[in-house]
């Protein structure tokens, strides 16, 4: 067990092949080992024709920093934005750097470092900048910054996109209240409990969470949920014991929002035998008949569009983009990998509710609750 845990983290060092080219989004691929490299404060190889250098004053190319809280290849948040970057030099030709570190501490240094470089564009890729760059962005007014995956007040040079994360796992909590209720299917108990792993214990992971229980109490409302914060984004053996003590419980589906510590969940409940739902991009096929589903942020569409707008002149700075189910910003993947895998015993009947469901929350019939300080915002 040990050895296929080592192989899968080796594996997920690694910058995978592009996820979500020309806006699609491909189905996941089970890491393989190979060497990594993921020293933090290290600067990330881009695909071979991509130049990396720090900006000239040329001005021949638009030239875009991005800052990780993490690593790449999380096969989740960190490897869309990637995507996205990617797509950016392959069809506007633009050319772009990306620090990445897991240490809280280097995050500010890094951001800082490119700032200084004078970049054309620095994106923050997460909300763990949303401080940084409320700190540092003022002193660099003729710098343009992203903020993903949170709301910045730093000023006019700075845009921010908000996900409507609760809304994704208000669906993936309504589709695990009703999966585990399908005791017919192997390692489905006959107990009305799932779980939840998430990675850092941080504002964003409790808007998560609070759309998953709302979903998972709209069908049921006596389910009992399981909570479970690892207080990393990268240590995956933290997120397979935490999942093993959620199905010691009783819980046969388990929801990660934990990158690539949630890799290591998504493996305990595949060795166990039961279920779990992955998250921010299409894992489904990181272990097949295993994942029901994952609730997507399509980060690499939203660095994609962030890109392109600063480049084109068309930077709004000082506003917000909210992504919601109405405007296609999250959503479940379609299930296909589970259908594969269950055959005649796949329960079509959720994917018609999440159907349903999906509808109501567009058309404002279901609200989804927001924690505090989430939710839409006012530009």
């Amino acid at each position: 067990m040990k050895k296929k845990l080592l192989a899968l983290l080796l594996g997920c060092t690694m910058v995978f092949g592009l996820i979500g080219c020309g806006g699609s989004k491909g189905e996941s691929e089970a890491p393989t080992e190979a060497p990594a490299e993921t020293e933090a404060d290290a600067e990330t190889e881009a695909p071979a024709d991509a130049e990396t250098e720090a900006p000239s004053e040329s001005g021949e190319k638009f030239k875009v920093a991005l800052v990780y809280s993490g690593f790449l290849g999380d096969k989740s948040f960190n490897d869309l934005a990637h995507d996205g970057a990617v797509m950016a030099q392959e069809q506007l030709g633009i050319e772009f750097t990306e620090l990445e570190s897991g240490e809280a501490a280097d995050w500010e240094a890094n951001f800082v470092a490119m700032a200084d470089a004078g970049y054309d564009l620095v994106i923050g890729v997460s909300t763990q900048f949303l401080e940084i760059m409320e700190k540092h962005c003022p002193n660099y007014p003729d710098t343009k910054f992203a903020l993903i995956d949170g709301v910045s007040e730093a000023g006019d040079n700075v845009v921010s996109t908000l996900f409507a994360q609760n809304e994704g796992s208000f669906l993936a909590g309504a589709a695990a209240a009703m999966f585990t209720e399908k005791t017919e299917i192997e390692g489905v108990n006959d107990k009305a409990i799932i779980g939840w792993v998430g990675g850092m214990d941080i504002p964003v992971l409790h808007d998560f969470y609070a759309g998953y229980e709302q979903g998972a109490k709209y069908i049921n409302p006596d389910i009992q949920i399981l909570q479970s914060f690892a207080g990393t984004f990268t240590d995956a053996l933290k997120g397979k014991e935490l999942a093993t003590a959620q199905i010691d419980q009783g819980a046969d589906i388990i929801m990660n929002v934990a990158n690539i510590t949630g890799i290591g969940a998504m493996e305990a409940a595949a060795e166990q035998g039961v279920y779990a739902i992955g998250v921010d991009t299409n894992q489904d096929a990181l272990y097949p008949g295993h994942i029901l589903t994952s609730m997507q942020k399509n980060v690499d569409n939203c660095t994609f569009q962030i890109i392109e707008a600063a480049m084109n002149g068309e930077f709004e700075g000082g506003t917000a983009t909210y992504m919601d189910l109405a405007h296609d910003g999250v959503g479940l993947t379609d299930f296909s990998v589970m259908k594969e895998a269950l055959g005649d015993q796949f329960p079509q009947d959720i994917v018609d509710k999440i159907e349903e469901l999906k509808e109501k929350i567009a058309s404002g019939e279901i609200v989804v609750d927001s924690y505090e300080g989430y939710g839409k915002p006012a530009n």
